[in-house]
C-alpha cells in the first residue's frame, strides 16, 4: 500500500464509422493465395472468451489464408510482456496499459480497436459502504490496477470530485485480489471494468459510486509487434478486418454471444449479457479524433505519475491498418 503520488456515441454514428471500417480498402503486398502459400503464421495472445472465442462464434474464423497461433493470457499485462519480447505478433489491450509498456520502448505499435461506453469503468463500493458519492472518496483505500485503467479512473475520479490524488491510499490489486478484498472490507473501493461490474452489482450487491464517463477514452487497443507490421502485414491486416466484423456481429447477436462466452468462461450468463449490453463495444478506427483523445488521457496519466514520461500518442499507433479511402 502507498499514497498516491501522483463515451456514449449515438449509434446510428457508431454504425456509419464501423461500416467504414468494414469498406476500407487498403491496398495489401500479398494475396490470400500467397499468404496461403507462404504458410504466414500469426502468433496472437488472447484471454480465455476473448477475440479467438469472438471470431468463432461469429463464424468469421473459417477460410483463413494463414494460420493462427493463439496463446491464452491471464491478463493482458503478460500479452504486453510477450509482444516485447517477440514472442508474439499480436494482442489486445486497455489503451494506458499499452502506453505504459510503450513508454518503456517496446517495440510495438496500436494498429485498430474498439471502444466501449466510458460509464462501464465504475468505482465499486459494498452495499454497506458509508461512502455515497466520489467526494467521499477522500481518505479511503481504493485499489484499482497499476499504471491501467483501474489507477487512472481513481486519480481522475479524486481530481473530478475537487480532492488531491494524495488524498486517499492506493492500493494495487488486480481484479481477482481487489474483489476478495472489497468484500472482506480491506479496501474500501474498486476501480474496475466490465465483466466485474456486471458481476459484482448483480451477484455481490456492490454499488457504483462513479464511472469513467466524461474522463476515460475506454479504447482498447489491437497492439501489433513491429516486426510483425513489416514482414506480416497483409495477414495482420486480415485479423484486424476480421476482428472489426466480428464485433460488429456481437452488437446484433448480444444473446448468442453471452450465452457462447458464458458456455466457454463459465460465468454467468445474465452477468455477460449485462455486461456487454451496457458496453456497447464497437470497433473503431485510429483517426486523428481517437489519437487527440488518446494524447489527453496520455498527459493526465503522466501528470498523476502513472506514465513514467510525457508521450507523442501519434507515434504509438499506426493509423494505416484502420484507414478508410476517402
Amino acid at each position: 500500500m502507498r499514497k498516491l503520488t501522483r463515451s456514449g456515441t449515438p449509434r446510428s454514428l457508431t454504425r456509419r464509422t464501423a461500416a467504414a471500417l468494414i469498406a476500407a480498402a487498403i491496398t495489401l503486398s500479398m494475396s490470400a493465395a500467397a499468404l496461403a502459400g507462404d504458410a504466414v503464421v500469426l502468433k496472437v495472445g488472447d484471454q480465455k472468451g476473448g477475440n479467438r472465442s469472438l471470431l468463432e462464434i461469429s463464424g468469421l474464423a473459417k477460410d483463413l489464408p494463414y494460420k493462427i497461433e493463439w496463446s491464452e493470457f491471464p491478463a493482458a499485462a503478460p500479452i504486453l510482456e510477450a509482444l516485447n519480447a517477440g514472442a508474439l505478433d499480436v494482442g489486445y489491450t486497455g489503451d494506458l496499459a499499452f502506453l505504459s509498456v510503450y513508454a518503456a520502448g517496446a517495440p510495438i505499435k496500436a494498429i485498430g480497436g474498439t471502444r466501449a461506453d466510458a460509464k462501464t469503468q465504475a468505482i465499486l463500493v459494498r452495499a454497506d459502504s458509508p461512502i455515497k458519492t466520489a467526494a467521499d472518496l477522500r481518505g479511503k483505500r481504493l485499489s484499482g490496477t497499476r499504471g491501467g485503467w483501474g489507477q487512472f479512473l481513481i486519480d481522475a475520479t479524486l481530481e473530478k470530485a475537487g480532492n488531491g490524488i494524495e488524498d486517499a491510499t492506493f492500493a494495487p490489486l488486480g481484479p481477482v485480489d481487489a474483489k476478495i478484498a472489497l468484500l472482506a472490507g480491506s479496501i474500501d473501493a474498486w476501480a474496475v471494468w466490465e465483466p466485474y461490474v456486471s458481476y459484482a452489482t448483480l451477484k455481490d450487491n456492490a454499488r457504483v459510486v462513479a464511472s469513467g464517463e466524461g474522463l476515460t477514452p475506454t479504447v482498447t487497443f489491437i497492439v501489433a509487434s513491429d516486426n510483425a507490421i513489416a514482414t506480416k502485414r497483409a495477414a495482420v491486416q486480415d485479423l484486424v478486418q476480421r476482428l472489426n466484423k466480428a464485433r460488429l456481429w456481437s452488437l446484433d447477436h448480444l444473446a448468442d454471444y453471452a450465452r457462447s462466452t458464458a458456455e466457454l468462461t463459465r460465468l454467468p450468463e445474465d452477468v455477460l449479457l449485462a455486461a456487454y449490453t451496457a458496453q456497447k463495444t464497437s470497433p473503431i478506427a485510429i483517426d486523428e479524433a481517437v489519437v487527440k483523445e488518446v494524447q489527453g488521457a496520455s498527459d493526465r496519466a503522466t501528470r498523476y505519475g502513472i506514465l513514467s514520461k510525457t508521450l507523442d500518442v501519434s507515434k504509438a499507433v499506426d493509423r494505416s491498418f484502420t484507414r478508410a479511402r476517402v
